[in-house]
């Protein structure tokens, strides 16, 4: 495991506890570099959205927890904040929850010269997404061929 990846799981099990007593969810924890800054960010949601105050109250319990454990060598900038609209779907439980939902796809590579596809995400595994576009024809994706996946929205 990469000391990104360890950082990532040991916040995720500090945080849990945390998210679980307020009634929320962890969607993702995340230990980027950005502009020469180190960011451990934690997105969080719950039903009817996050507000700012629950974020304001996971970031101190988790901030006061960090600072007891202190298992992180660098110094970073902690954010935790609701994941947005467009959220990324990631993990299984992301696919899992967005199963009936549309979502948009973006591969890597054009399939029939387009990047970016729309439509209502049926099935997932490991290996590939299936989705019905508007017409209702069935399209399917090895994962290994997508760049992004996301919640589409429609303003």
């Amino acid at each position: 495991m990469s000391k990104r990846e360890i950082y990532e799981q040991k916040t995720e099990e500090l945080l849990l506890p945390i998210l679980q007593r307020q009634g929320f969810e962890l969607v993702d924890v995340e230990y980027v570099k950005e502009g020469g800054n180190w960011y451990l960010r934690a997105y969080i949601d719950k039903p009817g959205g996050i507000t700012v105050d629950d974020c304001e109250l996971v970031s101190r319990a988790l901030s006061d927890l960090l600072d007891e454990k202190d298992f992180m060598e660098e110094s970073y900038i902690l954010e935790v904040s609701s994941p947005g609209l467009g959220r990324p779907l990631r993990k299984d439980k992301d696919f899992a929850r967005s199963i009936g939902e549309e979502v948009e796809v973006r591969t890597f590579k054009p399939i029939s010269h387009q990047k970016e596809f729309t439509g209502i995400l049926k099935e997932y595994d490991k290996d590939k997404i299936i989705i019905e576009m508007e017409n209702q024809e069935t399209m399917q994706f090895a994962r290994s061929d997508i760049a992004l996946v996301r919640l589409a929205f429609d303003f």
